[in-house]
């Protein structure tokens, strides 16, 4: 399901905390088809950067920046399992 999709069965924009970046997260939760999964997980990934940009510019929004870790550990997960990239987290911790 589209955020196009998402509005039409009555889910609005304005439902969402912070719309800069969850309309694109929410693409990804959304998303059916695995060969569409990964273009939206990088648009989610480039509305959160940009977010993250400008946030950099407030000490304000801890909450904000919480919420995008929570949402950058799902996007993490999603890759690994759905889309075959490598656990680089784990990989770390087996190089100490």
């Amino acid at each position: 399901m589209t955020t196009s999709e998402f509005a039409l069965s009555g889910g609005t924009s304005s439902s969402l905390r912070y719309p800069e970046w969850q309309l694109e997260y929410q693409d990804v939760l959304l998303e059916t088809d695995p060969k569409k999964l990964a273009r939206r997980v990088a648009e989610a990934e480039v509305a959160i950067f940009k977010r993250l940009q400008a946030l950099s510019r407030s000490p304000a929004g801890q909450a904000e920046r919480q919420a995008i870790r929570d949402a950058a550990h799902v996007l993490g997960a999603i890759k690994r399992d759905e889309l075959g990239f490598p656990d680089w987290e784990l990989k770390s911790l087996r190089g100490r």
